[in-house]
């Protein structure tokens, strides 16, 4: 069903999306557990193939922006390092310590798709860039902890915000770069930016399914796009950190359908009921 170009999901849709966001996640946690010094992200994106083709899945990202005025995209992950925010392209760059990756995976499976992204901690990091990586995980279930039926996508935007805003250092808060609505296709309205104002925005109504992916920096959240028309850096070489998850929304409560679990433990942590549908 669509309402005001909106996609809801029945019961047997969300099934099908878990399916593809369980494999979604169980491939993250493969590429994270790879993530060491001397690997290359192209190695990384060669792990996801793998599971892409054992899943008997489409990625999500290969290929993506054909035809729009994009070059195609040429991996499966988005591999960002340091200073690249988002969408950094595999390649044979290989990690060292000290470094911090973001991860950014989807797929699809039967014409449903999930979408996730990891920042991992390479060898031993500073204590800066695991901080950020912390409160950019913690604001990201700040914002899944907003989502309810009869809620504005802007109350989940605001919660996000908020947190980011509540340490005593400053982070840099992209708002160019949204999470999204996904479901038949990775990217659907609504959007789901990082900051904003509560009580605006699209209703929240059962059958949603979201992506919710702040992106945040050490420094400016001033970007730049590099020539490859994808490579998102940010402009002062400030490090970046980014985590996502795909969640749908149910009458009964959350089910985050990239997280091994389903949320259920940070679901609980955080007072939000969990509400994940029998197979």
């Amino acid at each position: 069903m669509v309402a005001h170009g909106i996609q809801l999901k029945k019961s047997e849709q969300l099934r099908a999306m878990r399916k593809a966001g369980l494999a979604v996640g169980r491939t993250l946690a493969a590429m994270r557990e790879a993530a060491q010094p001397g690997v290359t992200t192209a190695e990384l994106d060669a792990i996801a193939r793998e599971h892409i083709a054992t899943a008997g899945g489409i990625s999500s990202f290969l290929g993506y922006g054909a035809g729009w005025g994009y070059p195609p995209f040429p991996g499966t992950i988005c591999a960002s390092v340091n200073d690249v925010v988002v969408h950094g392209i595999p390649s044979e760059q290989k990690l060292a310590s000290g470094d911090l990756i973001s991860i950014d995976f989807g797929m699809s499976i039967d014409g449903w798709h999930g979408d996730s992204a990891v920042t991992v901690e390479v060898g031993e990091v500073s204590a800066e860039a695991a901080e950020l990586s912390r409160v950019t995980q913690q604001s990201m279930w700040a914002g899944v902890a907003a989502v309810r039926v009869g809620r504005r996508i802007g109350d989940v935007s605001a919660a996000i915000q908020a947190s980011l805003e509540s340490h005593e250092r400053s982070y840099g808060i992209l708002s160019d770069y949204t999470g999204h609505g996904i479901g038949t296709e990775m990217h659907q309205d609504p959007d789901v930016p990082n900051v904003g104002r509560r009580g605006k925005g699209p209703l929240i109504q059962s059958g949603l399914v979201i992506a919710i992916e702040p992106m945040v920096t050490l420094g400016s959240p001033v970007t730049a796009t590099l020539d490859d028309d994808w490579t998102v850096v940010s402009v002062d070489h400030s490090i970046a950190a980014h985590w996502e998850h795909t969640v749908a929304v149910t009458k009964r409560g959350l089910w985050v359908l990239t997280a091994e679990d389903g949320g259920e433990q940070m679901l609980a942590e955080l007072g939000v009921p969990f509400a994940p549908l029998a197979d």
